[in-house]
């Protein structure tokens, strides 16, 4: 194994550990850390990157985005309620000591951050409705009577 592979591997391990931990952490992002992971096992070796993208962690919050399908409602809301949180003290840190030029580039950030995730990134429907949806269609169909 080269130490290019081996470097991959650790890196991997360590934002796989992040991520975990900002799954449970609000003041962590979960997703960067888990796309940094899926990067690394990519790179160093396939049977990490196929455990990986086997994982419900994978599954929840990364299958549907990866394949550019979308993001469900619930895990836009909690990006854009720590990007909103985390720049939020940010701004209000450097706005305390009247320091407005990186005051003002946050808030364009924070804006295009806004923008891309409610109006580029499609929201799909979280599984539980998709499941209710489909239940409530099938008894709809059971319901009619058959002539």
């Amino acid at each position: 194994m080269t130490p290019k592979k081996i470097i991959y591997i650790v890196l991997g391990c360590l934002c796989l550990a992040l991520g975990v931990i900002g799954v449970y952490l609000p003041i962590l992002p979960t997703t960067p850390f888990l796309l940094a992971t899926l990067f690394f096992f990519a790179n160093s070796s396939e049977k990490l990157h196929e455990w990986f993208l086997g994982t419900k962690l994978y599954q929840k919050h990364l299958e549907s985005f990866v394949k550019k399908e979308g993001m469900r409602m619930q895990t836009k809301v909690s990006i854009i309620t720590m990007v909103t949180l985390l720049m939020g003290i940010g701004f209000f840190m450097m706005a305390r000591k009247a320091i407005w030029v990186p005051c003002i580039i946050l808030a364009v950030v924070w804006l295009a951050h806004i923008v891309y995730f409610g109006f580029f990134v499609k929201t799909i429907p979280s599984k539980e409705k998709e499941l209710d949806e489909q239940a409530t269609g099938e008894q709809t169909a059971n319901d009619q009577p058959t002539v």
